[in-house]
């Protein structure tokens, strides 16, 4: 029992790092999944999650602030693509997200 008592934090910790910090400003839905963008007062962040986790995938997420480059997570993923932080302090961004090969979505800039 003291080894799962010993697990537990970690699988919390690790749960939590899956997430943006900042609050959740926008959610954009597409077919196949979701793309939310996350901003605090210095950063912006994004996700894209899958609308049906299970068997990994192509998945994608961008953000990129005005005048910077942009942050990519693309690869094959079960449940979500990303985080991905910029430096966004009075800047706008753009985001990009897609899931399972099909049509994604993009912003132009926003969160001006």
């Amino acid at each position: 029992m003291a080894a799962l008592a010993l697990a537990a934090p970690g699988v919390q910790r690790a749960e939590a790092a899956t997430s943006c910090p900042g609050r959740l400003v926008k959610k954009i839905p597409f077919a196949t999944g979701e793309l939310r963008l996350y901003r605090n007062r210095q950063y912006a962040c994004a996700i894209t999650v899958a609308k049906a986790p299970g068997k990994p995938r192509a998945m994608l997420v961008s953000i990129q602030a005005r005048g910077g480059r942009a942050a990519v997570d693309a690869g094959r993923f079960t449940r979500q693509a990303g985080p991905v932080t910029v430096h966004a302090l009075n800047r706008c961004v753009r985001a990009a997200g897609a899931s399972g090969g099909g049509r994604g979505v993009s912003t132009g800039w926003i969160l001006c």
